[in-house]
């Protein structure tokens, strides 16, 4: 399939899945009864499930771009968002958050800007590193990446021990991610996030492509390595960081996405970055869509669904890879 019709493609799924998903739910709404104008639905329609359902556009969509940057700055089609750490850090600001009982500050929740700041300071343990070490290898900010993950993930076992039984059930249930919002004000918030990062990315793809072929290679081109590293390490970590600030971590759609469509669309970064935009988006509002009526009148967290996809893909990716080696 030529990469443009399977853009196109992909913008019809999306449109699709923006106008249909916000009429299904534990209450079913029709478009007519919005256009009517019915009290009930129209704040079902508004306020709740149109928010929700642009929350899950942008989300998707930042997780795949972040996953696409990951993949390609490793090299490794086994990296996601979460390789680095970040959603560990955002994780134990938001558990600290928790742990103090924090407010409200600038219409979002401590807890939202305590993640947000969370996941910030693991990436500046991480672009720190790369910039007091110049030769740093990729391999390296991988293996860096995991024992922040590793230490944050010890501090907050830690923080629930200390907490009370409401405390910790505050705590395992932001961690397992969800996109219940009302209003717009975490749609207000996460939209120059991704939007900003993902034209980053994009204006990145000349160097992005090269990459491919090799660090060495890449580097006779005229790329500066380090100087990439930081860029694609610092956009997709402020939108990773921004997304879990409202959502909490979801999990392995940056390792799904990506890989699904570079089948479709092939490797270079022009189309890959609007593709993932556009898949990441449709994926995770449809997978929105099924825990809001698999389980009705009861929601399941996007996030346990995205994991409960993401583990069974992650080994098929192991093994399909080891096969093609």
């Amino acid at each position: 399939m030529r990469p443009r019709t399977a853009l196109l493609l992909l913008l019809a799924l999306w449109i699709a899945t923006a106008v249909l998903t916000p009429l299904v739910g534990s209450q079913p709404v029709r478009l007519a009864d919005v256009l009517r104008g019915d009290p009930t639905v129209t704040t079902i329609f508004w306020q709740i499930r149109l928010p929700r359902i642009l929350l899950a556009l942008l989300g998707g969509a930042a997780l795949a771009v972040s996953g696409l940057g990951f993949q390609t700055l490793f090299r490794n089609a086994l990296a996601e968002p979460y390789t680095l750490g970040i959603s560990s850090g955002a994780a134990l600001g938001a558990v600290l958050a928790l742990r103090l009982q924090g407010g409200s500050f600038l219409g979002l929740s401590i807890v939202a800007l305590a993640s947000f700041s969370g996941a910030l300071g693991a990436t500046a343990l991480i672009v720190g590193l790369a910039l007091h070490r110049q030769g740093i290898q990729t391999s390296t900010l991988l293996l860096a990446g995991v024992a922040v993950s590793l230490s944050c993930s010890a501090i907050i076992l830690f923080l629930q021990y200390l907490s009370d039984s409401t405390q910790t059930f505050r705590m395992v249930r932001w961690m397992m991610g969800g996109l219940s919002v009302v209003g717009y004000t975490e749609v207000l918030w996460l939209l120059p996030w991704v939007l900003g990062g993902s034209a980053a990315l994009f204006a990145l793809r000349w160097e992005l492509n090269l990459l491919l072929t090799g660090e060495e290679l890449a580097a006779s081109r005229g790329v500066d390595l380090a100087r990439l590293r930081r860029l694609v390490l610092l956009a997709t970590s402020l939108m990773i960081g921004a997304l879990v600030a409202v959502a909490g971590p979801i999990g392995f759609v940056g390792l799904i996405v990506p890989h699904m469509l570079r089948r479709l669309v092939g490797h270079d970064h022009l189309f890959l970055v609007p593709a993932c935009m556009l898949g990441g988006g449709a994926f995770l509002t449809l997978c929105d869509a099924v825990g809001r009526t698999v389980m009705a009148p009861a929601e399941l967290p996007v996030g346990i669904l995205t994991a409960l996809l993401g583990g069974p893909f992650f080994l098929w990716l192991l093994v399909f890879r080891r096969r093609d080696s």
